[in-house]
């Protein structure tokens, strides 16, 4: 009977990890007793991937507010600070928040309009029209943005990011001015002293204010070293960092490239297989009604083994079944398909029969589908084992 089903994605139950653990056991043996105790069996490609959060855990890599303050204060001087285009976020920002106003007298926050840069929504384009908003080019004051609009809450959270913000910056003895806008060089009319907080964006508004004479870094410059005996990233700083407490955050996970190669030779040692082994984060990917296209980390996937580079090299089935042969039906379609497939070219890049197939890295899709898979609560899988992602229609 011909194999019925295709990729495969379970989240793996593991122990709750701390500092110090083994994870390459962990994770190793992790995946091993559930498939004894589920009854499957590891493949070659198979692809076995460790969240992000538990690595960095795992390696102890903190920081504190006071850290982040220190650090602050030290690049940027410690008098009036420009905060520009951080995300609205409780669990990614409001710690960083603290501790950099720790490190500065006053902070001018400047926050993008009518959403943060992944999407986190507070206006609507609609509402902006209707006041006669140019988002492009406009302007507003806390004052005027009151006037305006009110006091927006974000639609699943409930929080008015602006009270919140504002709160967190003046309870720790920093003077704060909330401004709304979206060209990077406004900053400039208040402070030259700019911490730039986009992800995505970052080099861009870097390179803007640099040439405009700024003293600007990002969030990617903060926190590249050890302060205080912290943890540290020395290439992402702060960025991907999240909440662990009220007072300190847990940073992106570093020099982690050793430990997917680890685990990768442990299972073959254990099972003769080559598994693929994958590190990730945040996935990346549009929520249709709030918004958010989720990735508020850097990169999808900051470690992964060989295997994973590259991106898919598929062809549409769809467009060979209208086209190529839209005249053949049942096993006379099926086997012509199964011949396209295997003797496709090993480029496919800009060919017809290819349009229309994800062109993404593999380590973004895959990574994307282990986020959903392990989701960000209390399912307790922090590891997620992907089959059959490198399987097609002719693999039996």
């Amino acid at each position: 009977m011909s194999r019925l089903t295709g990729t495969v994605s379970r989240g793996i139950r593991c122990p709750i990890i701390k500092q110090g653990d083994d994870l390459s056991t962990i994770v190793t043996s992790s995946v091993l007793n559930a498939a004894r105790a589920e009854n499957f069996e590891l493949h070659d490609r198979d692809v076995v991937a460790i969240t992000e959060s538990v690595v960095a855990r795992a390696q102890g890599n903190y920081c504190t507010v006071e850290d982040i303050a220190d650090d602050v204060r030290e690049k940027l001087g410690g008098n009036d600070i420009g905060v520009i285009f951080p995300i609205t976020s409780r669990n990614r920002f409001s710690v960083l928040l603290t501790g950099i106003a720790k490190g500065a007298k006053k902070i001018y926050l400047m926050l993008s309009y009518p959403s943060d840069e992944v999407g986190n929504a507070f206006l609507t384009y609609d509402e902006l029209d209707m006041k006669g908003v140019n988002p492009f080019s406009d302007v507003l004051s806390e004052k005027q943005y009151h006037e305006l609009f009110g006091d927006p809450v974000h639609e699943f959270t409930g929080v008015n990011y602006v009270d919140y913000y504002r709160e967190l910056i003046e309870n720790t003895g920093c003077e704060c001015e909330i401004i709304f806008a979206n060209q990077a060089r406004t900053i400039l009319n208040y402070t030259k002293n700019v911490l730039a907080c986009d992800i995505h964006t970052r080099f861009r508004t870097k390179r803007i204010l640099k040439e405009l004479g700024a003293n600007v870094y990002g969030l990617d410059d903060i926190m590249t070293a050890p302060i205080n005996g912290s943890g540290y990233n020395e290439k992402y700083g702060l960025l991907g960092s999240n909440k662990a407490t009220d007072d300190k955050v847990k940073l992106f996970p570093r020099d982690a490239q050793s430990l997917v190669e680890e685990i990768q030779k442990s299972f073959h040692m254990e099972t003769g297989k080559n598994i693929e082994v994958m590190i990730y984060g945040d996935g990346a990917f549009k929520d249709p009604q709030g918004k958010i296209w989720e990735l508020a980390d850097p990169v999808v996937s900051p470690f992964y083994t060989s295997g994973l580079k590259g991106t898919p090299n598929e062809v549409k089935i769809k467009y060979l079944a209208d086209n190529d042969y839209k005249d053949l039906k049942g096993e006379e379609l099926k086997e012509a398909i199964k011949n396209s497939i295997k003797e496709k070219d090993s480029n496919l890049v800009g060919k017809m029969v290819s349009e229309g197939t994800t062109p993404r890295q593999l380590t973004d899709l895959i990574g994307s589908l282990c986020d959903l898979t392990s989701g960000s609560g209390d399912k307790g899988t922090p590891v997620v084992l992907v089959q059959g992602y490198f399987d097609n229609y002719t693999n039996e």
